[in-house]
């Protein structure tokens, strides 16, 4: 089952590669190896690096202080720090253009990732220190140790896989990404492969370009393992969480604060600019009805598409979590190709084969929605794993000599204390499809839009104002996600029994 998921999701890749074997080699090279690809090169390595470290650094604040601190109103902190998963992050570039105009370079780009990708390594991290054995650290901290340190080399080796995982998925995204830095401006691998797609007769050519972005996603997936593996987590954390502690007046405000400083740029500054607009112009406006029909048509190929994708991501996140092999480590890096795969490379991929195989789902719903699967498996399978690696083995093992059969253990222990995490993976797929741009507008079948689509052909015309509607719906629906992430979160760690 594993092995057909991987062959499904690494059937984008091996089009590109059949196509980059079929063209001119002088070609090839005269691109791949030009100072201006080098340089695409380099800044899409630089933007993804410095994307990945902030996210890093923001997501594992946000938890431990989502976690480890009693703040009233924890709910709707929870809700907050999640709902950046709603606003593309071309959402928030316009957003923040409205704001200050001229706004671009590599700098805004990197804290508009940083902000609209953070929750990606957030909600893993909240599970993992749900689940941390902060005992160690209070026993260390009794002894003299300092309580940074002890937090660093004891709590903090115990969040690092579930945090290394949602870092792993801001890389990808960042890599993939391709309306934000057209809107500031930043040129990276996307937009070269864009123009070039777009202004070249030779298709081939952006192929090769888009089979460099493939091979960075390999690398992403290797340093991330290594790193993993370096890691010294545990494995067979506690049960039953630690109740967190309770701040001064201080204290308490001052985290506040700071939740509410990041949830103010990454989901109330975008929108808001946008809604200034809204009374300057009246062009583009959607009716209501359409808006209605965009937005339960988005919803309702997110729901498949993210039923689709957890189911497809289970045994190959069972087998990079328990069975670690060479041959599982390929196969959960192939299932990371899609990913780092721009969707317009993806979806044209999808049109070849579609048309080879079954013409007749040529720009159906089918099509559209094996885009979705292919582009966002790795969520499904990267919070899988880290749920799966979080499972005590302790408890299988026991229930195992008790009689009971490997269904039925899996059944009864592993599945449901893994269920939260395959859950907050079902809604990262979820949130990335109702956000997906550039495949929907390709595969998408005649007459059908969705949110992203309407906001696409407002913005796109430079109707901002217009735009409003759809970016306010898109967070709304936003809100479903939210919600059920942290649900999921405050339910992990509870006494299973």
């Amino acid at each position: 089952m594993a092995a057909v998921v991987g062959a499904a999701a690494a059937a984008p890749l091996v089009h590109l590669v059949l196509r980059v074997v079929a063209a001119d080699p002088e070609r090839l090279a005269s691109v791949l190896i030009r100072p201006r690809t080098l340089e695409l090169l380099a800044t899409t390595v630089g933007v993804t690096t410095a994307t990945s470290a902030g996210a890093l650094v923001l997501g594992v604040g946000t938890a431990w202080l989502l976690t480890g601190i009693a703040l009233p109103g924890a709910a709707f902190w929870r809700i907050l720090a999640c709902l950046p998963l709603a606003v593309p992050s071309f959402v928030a570039a316009f957003g923040w253009m409205g704001v200050f105009p001229g706004l671009s370079g590599a700098g805004p780009l990197v804290a508009v990732l940083v902000l609209s990708t953070a929750p990606y390594v957030t909600v893993p991290a909240m599970a993992a220190f749900a689940r941390a054995d902060r005992a160690v650290t209070d026993a260390a901290v009794s002894l003299g140790t300092p309580p940074l340190r002890a937090f660093c080399t004891t709590t903090l080796p115990q969040v690092l896989p579930a945090a290394l995982a949602g870092t792993l998925l801001v890389a990808l995204y960042s890599l993939s990404d391709f309306g934000a830095p057209a809107l500031l401006r930043v040129d990276t691998l996307t937009t070269g492969i864009y123009a070039q797609f777009t202004g070249g007769f030779d298709r081939s050519l952006s192929a090769a370009m888009a089979l460099v972005l493939a091979v960075l996603a390999l690398g992403c997936v290797f340093v991330e393992g290594v790193l993993r593996r370096r890691s010294s987590a545990r494995t067979d954390a506690r049960a039953v969480p630690v109740a967190a502690r309770r701040l001064g007046r201080g204290g308490s405000a001052g985290a506040m604060l700071l939740l509410a400083a990041v949830g103010v740029a990454a989901v109330v500054v975008p929108p808001t600019a946008l809604i200034a607009r809204l009374p300057a112009t009246q062009r583009y406006v959607a009716e209501p009805v359409d808006l209605a029909v965009a937005a339960a048509t988005t919803l309702a190929f997110g729901l498949v598409a993210a039923g689709i994708a957890v189911a497809a991501a289970l045994p190959v996140a069972w087998l990079a979590a328990r069975h670690r092999s060479r041959f599982v480590t390929a196969l959960e890096a192939v299932t990371y190709v899609g990913h780092a795969l721009p969707g317009l490379v993806v979806a044209l991929a999808l049109v070849s084969l579609t048309l080879a195989v079954a013409p007749g789902a040529y720009q159906g719903p089918l099509a559209l929605i094996a885009a979705y699967v292919v582009l966002f498996l790795p969520k499904a399978v990267g919070s899988e794993r880290a749920a799966f690696a979080g499972t005590p083995r302790g408890l299988e093992e026991a229930a195992g000599s008790l009689g009971d059969a490997p269904a039925r253990v899996w059944r009864r222990i592993t599945l449901p204390l893994a269920a939260p995490g395959i859950l907050a993976g079902g809604v990262l797929v979820l949130a990335a499809v109702m956000k997906e741009l550039p495949a929907t507008l390709l595969l998408r079948p005649i007459g059908v839009d969705t949110l992203a689509t309407e906001l696409w052909r407002a913005t796109s015309v430079g109707a901002y104002g217009a735009a409003a509607l759809p970016a306010l719906l898109l967070i709304a629906v936003g809100l479903i996600p939210a919600l059920a992430v942290a649900h999921g979160i405050r339910s992990i760690g509870k006494d299973p029994r």
